[in-house]
């Protein structure tokens, strides 16, 4: 009998080797895919608007861009329909003359041909004050009145010198009469004539005596015999004003050396500043000026520069600036803290464009030029921006005169860059070996320590840097807006004084040698900032 050679399998054997097979195919899918995988015939993942087939652009960078390195130029490519839909509109750089201006710190002072120190004409006893600290005056207006024996026995002397004037009239007259009959010889009439010139002369003293002590003309033409004599004066007002000091007080006994009030007239005041030497070459008597204060934000008013002092101070290397300000409803009061932005002469035109097409990518920014010969390709560029002035901003690099940026739509387009994820993330200077644990630590690099302050409207952030004693250190202050009086920064312990113009960086670098505390704040004092050193 023949032997069956078919081998029967019971159920548990079956799904064992079920399995094995599974797991086999599965070995070998994985190791099909990996080899097409290597040999780059996948699929490109798509851009927005981009052409099927076409590859996604490569980031530029696989490691991050340092804080300090520049940021290359990335291609961002939209179609026709996104550029429709994002509402984009394209503009030329213009070319316009540069706002770069000096920006001092100023003080606001009377204008000194306008303030008049107020002292008697005659000496005596103050009687009456009818002006008062403060109070708006008017030229000629009576300021006080003084008792004057001076002047009393002044206007004796008048009255008598006219009544004796008056009778050497009467005589002169009878004596040519006399002389014209005979009765008179002409030697009696020329004595005569002599002591009326005399007494004429006299008078005419006496008078202007009297005026020096501030008699008035209609007075002095009425005084005579039998007019009473007028032994008090009034101190008048000698210009339209505001009287900003008074030290007259009834019963006080003065003299005509004595002041008794200062009237200053505010329609027009001086703003004193300090120029540096370094920035004498800038300003020339003549230049335009804008004065800001703090009390007044929206208030800007024009005046030109009308003093430059020849001397420098030696200590501070400075020289006063003047500007007369028209102040017609005394908004600047006397001592007020006051910014004086003095234009450049010497500014030269540079690259102008919207604030619109400006992007921030980290600390950067950065703009998006148009190429009108490809449509649809954005070419994303770091530029390095100027001060801005209403409704254009200054390009310091990274644009020209004729380039076409994305005036309006360039928020879409930098987000269409961060979704397809074309550019590498950017290290802020700073971020990864300064000390979060501590408020202002300090970035080491190499043996220097490093810190930035940022100079705001809310004042200097961080306010408060940690240094180690016996390493270089070094702090960049940028100032970021107008609305602060941190125009200049003091440390007064290491005798440093800079000025910070708007978005420029400045650097201050020293060598902390010893543990404690190291003050700075600006020109003004208002600001205050801390470097411990420990």
């Amino acid at each position: 009998m023949k032997r069956d050679s078919r081998v029967t399998l019971s159920r548990s054997a079956a799904a064992v080797a079920a399995v094995a097979i599974l797991l086999a195919g599965a070995a070998a899918s994985y190791l099909l895919l990996r080899s097409g995988a290597g040999s780059g015939d996948q699929m490109a993942p798509m851009t927005a608007g981009a052409t099927p087939g076409e590859p996604m652009q490569e980031p530029a960078g696989a490691s991050p861009i340092k804080g300090d390195a520049p940021l290359p130029d990335v291609v961002v490519q939209l179609s026709e329909d996104a550029v429709e839909r994002a509402g984009i509109v394209a503009t030329p750089v213009s070319r316009g003359k540069s706002s770069t201006a000096l920006r001092l710190p100023g003080v606001v002072e009377p204008n000194a041909y306008r303030q008049v120190a107020v002292t008697p004409l005659v000496a005596g006893r103050i009687t009456r004050v009818s002006a008062e600290l403060g109070e708006q005056v008017r030229r000629g207006q009576p300021m006080a009145q003084i008792y004057s024996p001076e002047l009393s026995e002044a206007q004796t002397r008048y009255v008598s010198a006219r009544a004796e004037l008056d009778a050497h009239e009467r005589e002169l007259r009878r004596t040519e009469k006399l002389a014209e009959i005979g009765a008179a010889s002409r030697q009696e009439l020329e004595r005569i004539h002599a002591q009326h010139t005399a007494q004429s002369a006299t008078v005419q003293s006496a008078r202007s005596a009297l005026e020096l002590l501030g008699g008035s003309t209609a007075a002095l033409d009425n005084a005579g015999p039998g007019t009473g004599v007028e032994a008090t004066a009034n101190v008048p007002a000698p210009l339209t004003g505001v009287v900003t000091e008074r030290l007259a007080n009834v019963g006080l006994n003065v003299d005509s050396a004595t002041r008794l009030f200062t009237v200053v007239d505010l329609s027009e005041v001086w703003v004193i500043a300090d120029l540096y030497e370094k920035d004498f070459s800038r300003v020339r008597v003549g230049s335009d000026a804008t004065i800001t204060t703090t009390a007044y934000p929206d208030l800007a008013l024009r005046a030109r520069v009308s003093y430059i002092d020849p001397q420098v101070r030696p200590d501070t290397r400075t020289a006063k600036l003047r500007v007369e300000v028209p102040n017609p409803r005394n908004e600047l009061r006397l001592g007020m803290y006051a910014d004086v932005v003095v234009a450049d002469d010497n500014a030269t035109p540079v690259p102008i464009i919207p604030p619109s097409a400006v992007q921030h990518v980290g600390d950067r920014t950065v703009v998006y030029l148009v190429n009108p010969k490809e449509p649809g390709k954005f070419t994303e560029r770091e530029v390095r921006l100027g001060p801005s002035a209403g409704e254009r901003v200054e390009v310091l690099s990274g644009v020209q005169a004729g380039d076409v940026v994305v005036a309006e739509g360039s928020f879409f387009v930098r987000a269409e860059r961060e979704r397809l994820g074309l550019r590498p993330p950017i290290l802020v200077a700073g971020a990864a070996s300064a000390d979060q644990s501590k408020p202002g630590g300090a970035e080491t690099r190499g043996n220097v320590q490093v810190a930035k302050v940022v100079v705001s409207e809310q004042g200097y952030e961080p306010a408060q840097l940690k240094f180690r004693a016996g390493s270089p250190a070094r702090i960049t202050l940028v100032r970021t807006s107008d609305k602060t009086c941190g125009t200049e920064v003091v440390f007064p312990s290491l005798n440093i004084k800079r000025a910070l113009p708007l978005n420029e960086a400045v650097t201050i670098e020293f060598t902390p040698t010893k543990m404690g505390d190291i003050a700075f704040s600006c020109g003004m004092n208002m600001l205050h900032g801390t470097v411990v050193v420990q």
